[in-house]
């Protein structure tokens, strides 16, 4: 392996980077750097995130730097603010001893005005979110004639978060002959359109396999119904009592609904999503960066640029539709060769998810069992000896205060001191495990196998077509609302457990554009039909009522039997509606969210 110096690093830089503690270059430093370093090129890296990219283009750009020339001749484009600021210190922070060298974040969510009069005293490097360099572009206020290396820095994520006609309109202001520098974690379809458009002849440099994940991240992921989601996380946080680690979600709604639930059950949490202000989320980004968070439950695109050093766990509250964030939020462990996990809580719906992921990363994912009461106190019991045997005694401090302790405590022998030690740290959380329900795991193949019987044992009509008959010891209900109010298998679970108290097993979901079909056990039958009726979603009441038995769907959705028939679909929505009593659906209704909603003139269930 080279050093710094051996790959061409100038004194200046070399003595800043080694006072941070760079011994020897990453495998990303030690392809890049010198390759930048000579001749002007156009330059693919792909990394995985953690590795090291910004030391790896920030070294040989800044190095090339004309410092007598006060005009930008370095643009990075990020996709957030946190990422734009965190490029901007590092770049800072290796230019430490190069005289009068100006980097420049540029970015929304702060003055305008102050970022415009530092451009006017000159900068060399600007570091920047498209919209407010866009913005600047448009008020004649940057101007990006000199610009000789334009990075795209986690370009998947730019790709992914739109920004493909702002970095068009951007690269139109800058030099034809610019070097085009491309980092990115993974390697989507889109980059390849956006090599071809704006790179001449790039060198591909591939640290590992394309997409592959770094093999230094264990893979879990457990297998529970989706009600328990919530439980399961509980319990893998109680499992790792040092846990430092991110907890993704996929909505806002649900991001603060589990940091919310966490604080309340006496864990060290906080959330992190858009609808915070910049003061909100910078408040919180410090108190994780400092460790006084233990747990930051967010969302993908408010954690982007979030650089923290070791996290222990990334844990998926559920899966992203893109395979890409996956890759995204594992990265955010196991960074600079350090081990890390990131554990993915599923249920069954997700298995699919599962199989593509390991095939883009080329890893295989562990099956995890949910630790069960014991195993938690045990382990939570064993990190406190841990922590008693490693504490730093000062002496001196508690020297006047021992010899009344030890007349206190002097009728207790050791063992009792230790047993009393133990409970008051315990005590709460053994009797809470003592009490507990042990959570119900999937089981994979009994599903798969109960699907296939299912289908076997004729629960299709002789034309194909899915019956309305109910599995065996399940009964099928009717429900109002569609995919074109925005449904999904998830939100109906939600709903049947926010309207039904206890857990209700569910069976088959089936999601119609305007109506849905249900499946839970028959003993719980009576109390769902009940309990959900009467509840609200936005101003609209839920109907559930007994689904018509042994008449296919395709026949219930077209009774003409006239499959091809356009209107024959519309007649039979009207059908439906007129039979279960429902309002015509509004058709503006799409993606509606599920609101708390009271009313003035009568009182209401509602959620």
């Amino acid at each position: 392996m080279k050093t710094f110096e051996e790959l061409g690093v100038a004194a200046p830089i070399l003595k800043a980077i080694q006072e941070l503690g760079y011994e020897s270059p990453m495998p990303v430093q030690e392809e890049v750097i010198p390759y930048l370093l000579g001749d002007d090129n156009d330059v693919i890296a792909l990394a995985e995130t953690g590795m090291g990219k910004t030391a790896a283009y920030g070294i040989p750009v800044l190095q090339k730097i004309d410092i007598s020339v006060y005009q930008p001749q370095a643009l990075v484009l990020s996709p957030t603010r946190e990422l734009c600021l965190q490029i901007a210190d590092d770049l800072n922070d290796y230019s430490k001893y190069i005289d009068h060298l100006r980097v420049l974040p540029v970015y929304g969510g702060s003055s305008i005005e102050s970022q415009i009069k530092t451009l006017k005293r000159g900068v060399h490097v600007v570091v920047a979110t498209p919209g407010r360099l866009l913005d600047l572009m448009n008020r004649k206020t940057v101007d990006l004639s000199m610009v000789k290396n334009v990075i795209l820095d986690e370009a998947d994520e730019m790709l992914n978060m739109g920004f493909i006609e702002s970095i068009d309109a951007i690269l139109a202001e800058v030099p034809a002959n610019r070097n085009m520098l491309l980092f990115s974690a993974t390697m989507p379809q889109g980059i390849a359109g956006l090599t071809k458009k704006y790179m001449n002849s790039p060198k591909e440099i591939v640290i590992g396999k394309k997409n592959e994940g770094n093999k230094n991240i264990r893979d879990i992921y457990f297998m529970v119904r989706a009600q328990d989601k919530y439980l399961a996380l509980k319990r893998i946080v109680d499992y790792y009592p040092n846990i430092y680690g991110i907890v993704f979600c996929r909505t806002r709604k649900e991001t603060q609904e589990i940091a919310d639930n966490l604080i309340k059950d006496g864990y060290n949490a906080d959330s992190l999503h858009g609808e915070l202000s910049q003061a909100q989320r910078d408040y919180v980004m410090q108190k994780f960066r400092i460790r006084n968070l233990q747990i930051l439950v967010a969302t993908d695109v408010a954690a982007r640029g979030l650089d923290v050093n070791d996290l222990t766990h990334v844990i998926n509250y559920g899966l992203p539709d893109e395979i890409e964030l996956y890759t995204h939020r594992r990265g955010r462990t196991g960074r600079a060769g350090k081990t890390g996990v990131s554990i993915a809580i599923c249920h069954i719906k997700e298995k699919g998810k599962i199989r593509e992921i390991e095939r883009v990363i080329n890893k295989k994912f562990e099956k995890g069992s949910i630790p069960n009461g014991h195993d938690i106190c045990e382990k939570q019991l064993f990190n406190l000896v841990d922590e008693i045997e490693k504490v730093q005694v000062n002496e001196e401090e508690i020297a006047t205060l021992m010899p009344q302790i030890f007349r206190k405590l002097e009728w207790l022998d050791k063992e009792d001191i230790i047993k009393r030690i133990v409970s008051l740290e315990f005590n709460r959380m053994i009797d809470y495990y003592k009490d507990a329900d042990e959570i119900e795991q999937v089981d994979e193949h009994e599903v798969r196998n109960r699907d296939r019987d299912l289908n076997k044992n004729g629960n299709r009509d002789r034309n194909g077509s899915k019956s309305y008959d109910a599995e065996k010891g399940y009964s099928r209900f009717f429900f109002n609302f569609g995919k074109t109010d925005g449904l999904n298998p998830n939100m109906l679970i939600e709903m049947i457990n926010k309207c039904v108290p206890g857990k209700v097993r569910v069976g088959r979901i089936d999601l119609h554009d305007s109506f849905s079909f249900f499946e839970v056990e028959e003993s719980q039958a009576d109390r769902v039909t009940k309990l959900m009726n009467g509840f609200e979603v936005d101003g609209r009441k839920i109907s559930v009522e007994p689904a018509q038995a042994n008449r296919s769907e395709s026949s219930n959705r077209n009774r003409d039997g006239r499959r091809g028939n356009k209107f024959a679909g519309k007649r039979q929505e009207r059908d439906n509606d007129r039979h279960y009593g429902r309002a015509p659906r509004n058709t503006d209704r799409n993606n509606a969210s599920f609101k708390k909603r009271d009313s003035d003139s009568q009182r209401k269930k509602r959620f």
